[in-house]
C-alpha cells in the first residue's frame, strides 16, 4: 500500500486499504474476544477464507499494476504484492493444515506424540 501511495495512484489504494480494513477488522475482533460471542462462525475457516481472499485480490491488483505501469513505483508495487500474495497463500494454506475438523485438540495432540 506505501508504494501505491507514494506512486500516487488512487485505484490501487482502495483497493489495498479495503483489504488492509478487513483484516484489521479481524484483528480487532480477536483482540477483544468477540469471536468468543459469536460461535455460529467457525473463525478458523474464515481466516482462511480470508487468506486467499486477500493473496487472490493482490494478485489480480499486481497483475494489473504490472501489465499497465506508467511510473516506476507502481512497477515496484506490482512487484511486492505478488510476493505478499504468495506469502498470504501460505498463511492460508498452513491455516487449513493447522484447522482439525471434528477432532478434539487433546486426541490430535496425542496422535502427534505430544501426549
Amino acid at each position: 500500500m506505501v508504494i501505491f501511495v507514494l506512486a500516487s495512484r488512487p485505484p490501487y489504494i482502495a483497493a489495498t486499504c479495503m483489504e488492509f480494513f478487513i483484516t484489521f477488522g479481524f484483528l480487532l475482533l480477536y483482540l477483544l474476544k468477540l469471536n468468543k460471542m459469536f460461535t455460529f462462525f467457525f473463525w478458523p475457516l474464515i481466516d482462511v477464507f480470508n487468506s486467499f481472499f486477500a493473496a487472490t485480490l493482490m494478485c489480480i491488483l499486481s497483475l494489473v499494476a504490472v501489465s499497465t505501469y506508467t511510473v516506476k513505483g507502481t512497477l515496484s508495487g506490482g512487484i511486492v504484492g505478488f510476493v505478499a500474495a504468495a506469502f498470504l497463500s501460505l498463511d492460508g494454506y498452513l491455516l487449513l493444515k493447522k484447522i482439525t475438523f471434528n477432532k478434539s485438540r487433546t486426541t490430535t495432540e496425542a496422535q502427534k506424540g505430544g501426549g
